[in-house]
């Protein structure tokens, strides 16, 4: 298989829809290679086709942090979403970016293997966030659409994590008397 690739920025492509994989053949089986091939080498968590440049419904997701066992989900659609939680997110398609999106704890996944066996599959945690955050790309939507808040730069988020953990931390009531003297 062949590396791809990464579409970054603001390509008017990464907000485009994707169309259904319509027929199994030996170009579903190189895409699908060849997104395997890419996230392992960048070391990502998942990868969609059209950040690499292709309009198809297909994702690729590591279902183990080693990124040893990578699924293919061709066609997915979320069937079934339980709970929500609240986490930081990033992006290969957006460097340096973070951002706060709320995503279900557990999603039930319905698509098809590269030779188009269908099955169905649970994903929970940072697993089923990572399948949601692959299946809107393929709607052509990032997570930077969707976020709460978003932080351009590592540093900006450190220092806002930084400033949320010392609030968290002060006494309740209790003022910061060097913040008091800088009003």
């Amino acid at each position: 298989m062949a590396l791809r690739n990464i579409l970054t920025g603001e390509d008017d492509f990464l907000h485009r829809r994707c169309r259904e994989i319509t027929e199994f053949g030996e170009r579903t089986v190189v895409l699908a290679g060849d997104l395997t091939d890419t996230l392992r080498e960048v070391n990502g968590l998942g990868l969609a086709a059209p950040q690499v440049g292709v309009l198809r419904r297909v994702v690729v997701v590591a279902c183990d942090e080693q990124l040893q066992d990578i699924i293919e989900l061709i066609n997915p659609e979320i069937i079934d979403k339980q709970g929500e939680v609240g986490l930081d997110e990033a992006c290969l398609s957006c460097p340096g970016m973070i951002g706060y999106v709320l995503r279900p704890e557990k999603v039930t996944v319905r698509a098809y293997d590269r030779f188009g066996t269908g099955f169905e599959r649970e994903f929970e945690g940072l697993f089923a966030r990572a399948v949601c955050h692959e299946i809107d790309h393929l709607e052509g939507i990032l997570f930077t659409d969707i976020a709460e808040r978003v932080y351009d730069d590592a540093d900006e988020y450190r220092a806002a994590m930084d400033a949320a953990k010392q609030a968290e931390d002060r006494p309740e009531g209790k003022i910061d008397e060097e913040s008091e003297r800088q009003d």
